[in-house]
């Protein structure tokens, strides 16, 4: 029996996370095909999460090649077929994992310490997120940055899993970040507060290229 959760369909590469589906739909139409919706819960009803998921997974199945991950929501996640799902440490204690297994979802896993790691690992899932990398004001965190010397060892520790990295991270540190054997690279600020979001999100794709 395959306890292993569904592989990645194409490389993770450039990886923004963002608050709307509207921001979803922007990305997909300017080329970026791996993206984290990630709702704060606080700012909107149940109904306006729900709905800003299943437009979100929808935008996603209109692109070939497309990755949309929805954050932290599995169950609505699930019943609107999504890509796949981004869930916390805290979730592990929580969330069905083998419901989700089952239902051929692509899983990745919060993790900011190597024991974190171990036991992201064995719930084999899609990807591992390590960070934060750098010090990041748009989260509150408990842990302390992981920096790009731990980063490196850390990513070789979850293999055979990609490594997404996370926190904190501009277009300025993203060839720093890349060089530490990571397979993809998530973004916040970076592109949803760019001055130009659009120019921005064309910048850290051709970054990926150049690596």
């Amino acid at each position: 029996m395959n306890t292993s959760f569904a592989p990645l369909t194409h490389p993770i590469g450039f990886y923004p996370v963002v608050p709307t589906a509207a921001w979803v739909e922007r990305l997909l139409s300017w080329g970026v095909r791996t993206i984290q919706l990630r709702i704060k819960t606080a700012d909107h009803t149940p109904a306006e999460i729900s709905a800003q998921i299943i437009a979100a997974i929808k935008a996603g199945k209109a692109v070939p090649g497309a990755q949309v991950f929805i954050n932290d929501h599995w169950q609505l996640a699930l019943a609107a077929n999504a890509y796949g799902v981004h869930l916390g440490q805290e979730d592990l204690d929580t969330a069905d994992i083998e419901t989700l297994r089952s239902a051929n979802i692509r899983l990745g896993l919060s993790t900011h310490t190597p024991s974190e790691l171990a036991r992201a690992k064995a719930v084999q899932p899609s990807y591992l997120a390590i960070g934060p990398v750098y010090p990041t004001t748009l989260k509150v965190m408990p842990y302390e940055p992981v920096g790009l010397g731990r980063l490196a060892e850390w990513a070789k520790l979850a293999a055979p899993y990609p490594v997404v990295a996370i926190g904190g991270i501009s277009l300025e540190r993203l060839p720093g970040v890349l060089a530490c054997g990571v397979d993809g690279v998530a973004v916040v600020s970076a592109v949803t507060l760019a001055a130009d979001p659009r120019l921005a999100a064309l910048n850290g794709l051709e970054m990926m290229l150049e690596v």
